[in-house]
């Protein structure tokens, strides 16, 4: 699969208009094929920009909500497991910016690094270059094919400088260095495949804001990046909309059938089967006395009933 990937992404640059990529990224006009299921706002190179709004509901859903949505809509392949965090309890969530490493060719990387500092001013080691591209809400995604000695892709200057343009995280599938350090960074996390003291060698970036190989996941640019502790759910940007308010449900749902059940007005088999217009009625009125948990119309909730995806 890993090899298909690189394939496809090879004839993805030979197709572009040479004067439209920037580093090694795909046109705009191929961003907007690749994602063209996402009909809202974008950024000027044609990644798909889930709204503020959004990203902030999605930090207070559960992954294994989101990702049963996904699965029910037939989007089975989106998590990845198996990582170590800077900081176990502090989450993950916003739009992916893609990149992807490959182990180092002195031919390649050459031509790579001069095309970067002389047409496009760049400077510094390619695995700095993701970095310049990054906004607010961003998540850095980058695929380091796993390697962990020399395969440090961030230490604590670079953290600083991810967090201080994103007030977010990172997903590598890769490795980082001066974890103590980076652990000082309030509000920061790092999903990474490991730590390990070296510094980067032998790598060169070789996508940016390209399709992307997480594991068994392809990412997009744009999709929307849900990291907890289970691990990393990437959710298609025209899908975040339907996964975020499906998982918000679920959890209003959980918590009126918890104190239902508690107080013997329901048994678990009503709650988890087909509501009747009774339990509806008294969800509605439950849920008015939790404004933290969000409003819903009689006619929001008969809908995502009838959809049963959860």
């Amino acid at each position: 699969m890993k090899f298909t990937i690189v394939i496809i992404y090879f004839f993805l640059l030979a197709t572009c208009d040479e004067r439209s990529l920037v580093a090694q990224t795909i046109s705009k006009d191929e961003m907007n094929f690749l994602t063209s299921e996402w009909k809202g706002e974008r950024f000027s190179d044609g990644r798909p920009k889930v709204a503020d709004d959004l990203l902030e509901r999605a930090k207070r859903i559960y992954i294994d909500d989101a990702w049963t949505v996904l699965k029910n809509a037939g989007y089975t392949n989106q998590f990845e497991g198996g990582w170590k965090m800077v900081n176990d309890s502090t989450p993950v969530v916003g739009r992916a910016v893609t990149a992807m490493f490959m182990p180092s060719r002195p031919d390649v990387e050459k031509k790579i690094k001069e095309r970067g500092t002389t047409q496009q001013g760049r400077k510094g080691n390619t695995n700095s270059w993701p970095i310049e591209v990054l906004t607010k809400g961003d998540v850095y995604v980058a695929d380091g094919f796993g390697k962990i000695g020399s395969g440090t892709l961030m230490g604590s200057t670079l953290a600083t400088a991810i967090y201080t343009k994103t007030g977010n995280g990172v997903v590598f599938n890769g490795a980082s260095r001066d974890l103590q350090e980076i652990k000082n960074i309030r509000g920061f996390n790092a999903f990474v495949r490991d730590f390990h003291p070296s510094f980067l060698e032998e790598m060169v970036l070789m996508g940016l804001n390209t399709p992307t190989r997480i594991g068994n996941v392809m990412v997009m640019p744009g999709d929307l990046v849900i990291a907890q502790r289970e691990g990393v759910l990437f959710v298609p940007a025209h899908m975040a909309e339907q996964v975020v308010s499906t998982a918000e449900f679920v959890i209003r749902k959980d918590q009126f059938g918890f104190e239902m059940m508690r107080t013997g007005r329901y048994s678990t088999g009503q709650i988890d089967s087909e509501w009747t217009d009774d339990i509806k009625k008294e969800f509605l009125q439950w849920l008015e006395k939790h404004p933290e948990l969000g409003k819903m119309s009689k006619a929001e909730l008969d809908k995502i009933m009838s959809k049963r995806t959860w």
